[in-house]
């Protein structure tokens, strides 16, 4: 196929490209900034990021993707388009790109996001399955006849599987991951304290305090927020113990997806899993003590695989580079003209 070859890792919190022979080129939060009367294109990733709840009336700033799918069409295209343009400069021929999505996305959403990419410029599009690009980017050996078990725990869901040879033998996926665990922070300090806090704050206690097991040694940060009886600005101490408190039912939420997923594994796949333990992936996976606390419910090795965040999109490049693998598995890059009547 001529032009060049993309994989986009289309997140709820993040935003990934590779490029075929370059690597990783992009990484940015799924977010976007416009003005609300021209409606003109102010900002996107890092800096749209910082003003959440931070912009004033005239500026609407929009998170995309919710839950792993689209939530705004024009919105990602109008980002995809700009980062897309970005990359390709003045190119004669128009990229090629496959992008990744939850395992249980519907039909609908599966055709919403190839005509979304082909909008914003490709040429040709295909979509891969999270968990399935995860492994590969985990390094796992997925050709052979065993079972390998993946936990991709993004930012909107988390994706469960069971792989062998190149392929999806059964998945699940529940809409509980890094989101869910900002949120749940959130409630937490509203409910014992009192105090309200931004998104922000809570995904940076997420990211300082947070683990999903008790901790041996307490530390605790300061927190700034507004009190939500009186309304009026607040400082107050938070420890580790309360963001492991807070974050316990999510926590647990997703031991029982990856645990019901388990349970309905054939036993001959059931016997390798065993063996060969859970990996898990994905920036949500990286919250502290998570893969333990995984092993320790299911009594099995459970894992982080190295550079987890970057897993799906690396698994992204390895289909660029081995389009035969593709082909196998029945993915099937289609222009802006084919995707009408898209049924796969």
């Amino acid at each position: 196929m001529p032009g060049i070859n993309i994989g986009i890792d289309l997140g709820t919190t993040s935003i990934i490209i590779y490029v075929e022979n370059e690597g990783i080129v992009l990484s940015e939060p799924s977010v976007a900034a416009y003005d609300v009367d021209s409606g003109e294109l102010i900002a996107l990733g890092d800096y749209a990021k910082s003003m959440i709840e931070k912009a004033p009336d005239t500026i609407r700033v929009v998170c995309p993707m919710r839950e792993g799918v689209i939530s705004d069409f024009g919105v990602t295209e109008t980002m995809l388009r700009y980062y897309i343009k970005k990359i390709c400069g003045n190119r004669i021929f128009k990229p090629n790109i496959i992008v990744s999505m939850p395992s249980s996305v519907t039909n609908l959403e599966r055709r919403t996001v190839l005509d979304v990419v082909t909008s914003s410029g490709a040429g040709k599009a295909c979509v891969i399955e999270e968990p399935l690009a995860a492994a590969i980017g985990a390094g796992l050996d997925i050709k052979r006849p065993g079972g390998h078990r993946v936990a991709d725990i993004g930012g909107g869901t988390s994706d469960i599987a069971v792989i062998t040879m190149d392929s999806i033998a059964l998945s699940d996926s529940v809409r509980i991951a890094g989101d869910a665990f900002d949120t749940a922070i959130q409630r937490y300090c509203r409910r014992e304290r009192d105090v309200l806090i931004g998104m922000p704050t809570a995904e940076r206690l997420k990211t300082v305090l947070g683990c999903a097991y008790l901790p041996e040694e307490e530390i605790a940060v300061s927190v700034k927020g507004k009190h939500y009886l009186t309304g009026m600005p607040v400082s107050f101490e938070i420890t580790s113990t309360e963001i492991y408190l807070a974050l316990r039912e999510q926590v647990e939420a997703i031991g029982d997806a990856i645990k019901d997923v388990l349970e309905r594994t054939p036993p001959e796949l059931a016997n390798d899993i065993f063996t060969s333990g859970l990996v898990i992936t994905g920036g949500g996976g990286m919250l502290r003590g998570l893969a333990k606390a995984m092993g320790e419910k299911l009594k099995i090795t459970a894992r982080l695989a190295p550079d987890a965040i970057n897993c799906v999109v690396k698994g992204t490049g390895y289909a660029l580079r081995n389009m035969q693998f593709l082909e196998d598995n029945g993915y099937v890059f289609k222009n802006r003209e084919q995707i009408t009547g898209y049924t796969e």
